[in-house]
């Protein structure tokens, strides 16, 4: 029977951490998991990491929505989802200062 998890947790007013994934007989044969932040009102995908295309990887986003792709060499899913979660929940804010110098430097380019 194939287990969902699915939630998101509020990290601060202006950050949350979007969580999916699904296992089957204690296997994770997909996931989603994604730090977002709200600038200027509206909610910005910053770090996801995710099993689309048939693969583990990170995608880094900028403020236009272009992806940085890197695959994850992890031995499984589950092995991915833990380092992804790991990353995010230790990481976050350091992800959130290289979007927002991004969307400084924006107005200066």
């Amino acid at each position: 029977m194939l287990k969902i998890t699915k939630f998101t947790a509020m990290l601060t007013p202006a950050d949350r951490y979007r969580h999916t994934h699904v296992r089957f007989k204690g296997n994770v044969l997909r996931f989603v998991v994604q730090y977002e932040t709200k600038f200027e009102g509206k909610w910005f995908p910053v770090v996801r990491y995710d099993t689309e295309h048939g693969f583990a990887h990170r995608d880094l986003l900028d403020i236009n929505g272009n992806k940085q792709k890197t695959p994850l060499f992890t031995k499984d899913y589950n092995e991915a989802l833990t380092f992804a979660e790991y990353d995010i929940k230790s990481n976050w804010k350091m992800y959130k200062q290289a979007f927002l110098g991004d969307v400084k430097n924006e107005g200066t380019k």
